[in-house]
């Protein structure tokens, strides 16, 4: 199979079935075998009796429905799963993303060599201050800290080898750093591509303005977990040495201040008058429980089934 269309959806009933043939229009078109995966992620409309009705005219759409609404990287993560074409492209079911895009970014992956290939939304019909402008400083503060440098990592059109899609793991809310995981698993070969954005056709936007935080949060735990995952220890206990180390200095400055004072006859304070001290103690306190974060840690990596799961690209024995 050339092409798997993966598709998650939140109450999208009115666009599912113009959706689906503008794809089926677009790959017969191309000579491309296909699938369609929808993944009902819990709706409460009709979306899911739209979805049965289209599988049962048309041999090409498969379904996944979940008991509850989980959010778009689980459903991702089942739609990755159940995929079989060579090439897999990811689209929202809103009809914002066009179905025409499909052949450039299959040729991409096919012909160019492309391991992922992210849409650029660059002329959005979204509102500027409520999605515009929040996407475009999230997308800087991701390029810097990923080293990805794409324009929109949360455009939901993408394209993949298959190779990427059952290799990463996308879990939590992590689907706006596919490419970032990509990366980290050694898929170096990343793409862009300018694609064309709709103006919403029916019902309005799932997401709210908490996606924001909640992406500048997640992309702080994949940066820790890329760099310090399997070495906990390289943070937590070099941290906790400096703050420990820096705690007991100044816990001898004070000590050192004090029998100076007493070795000149001068009447001095009580240590445990100058705040310093107490700093100092906080300090050397912080550091151990950092230290011992750390040490923790790593006992847990080193017990972890996932220590050495290295992707393994090719092997002649």
């Amino acid at each position: 199979m050339n092409l798997s269309v993966v598709i998650p959806l939140y109450n999208e009933e009115e666009s599912l079935k113009e959706l689906f043939l503008w794809i089926k229009k677009v790959a017969d078109a191309n000579s491309l075998a296909y699938e369609v995966i929808f993944i009902d992620d819990g709706s409460t409309d009709k979306s899911w009796s739209v979805i049965e009705t289209l599988s049962i005219a048309h041999p090409q759409v498969k379904g996944i429905k979940f008991r509850r609404n989980y959010g778009k990287s689980p459903a991702l993560y089942c739609g990755f799963e159940a995929a079989q074409g060579d090439v897999v492209i990811t689209m929202d079911a809103d009809l914002q993303d066009s179905p025409d895009e499909i052949p450039a970014l299959y040729n991409m992956i096919v012909q160019d060599g492309y391991d992922l290939v992210s849409g650029w939304k660059k002329k959005r019909y979204d509102p500027v201050f409520t999605k515009n402008l929040p996407s475009k400083l999230f997308n800087a503060t991701a390029r810097k800290v990923s080293g990805v440098y794409l324009h929109d990592f949360i455009c939901g059109l993408k394209a993949y080898r298959k190779e990427v899609i059952k290799t990463i793991e996308v879990y939590g809310e992590m689907h706006r750093y596919i490419p970032y995981l990509a990366k980290a698993a050694g898929f170096s070969k990343i793409g862009e591509k300018e694609v064309q954005h709709q103006a919403r056709k029916f019902g309005q936007s799932k997401f709210g303005f908490n996606r924001f935080v909640n992406g500048y949060l997640d992309l702080i735990s994949l940066w820790f977990l890329s760099r310090f995952g399997v070495k906990p220890m390289h943070f937590f206990g070099v941290l906790g040495s400096l703050m420990f180390i820096l705690g007991l200095l100044a816990v001898m400055a004070v000590g050192a201040g004090k029998l100076y004072a007493i070795y000149q006859g001068v009447r001095a304070p009580l240590v445990t008058d100058s705040p310093y001290f107490y700093l100092s103690l906080v300090a050397m306190i912080l550091g151990t429980q950092l230290f011992l974060t750390g040490f923790l840690g790593e006992l847990i990596s080193r017990s972890s089934q996932e220590r050495n799961n290295y992707q393994i690209e090719k092997q002649i024995k």
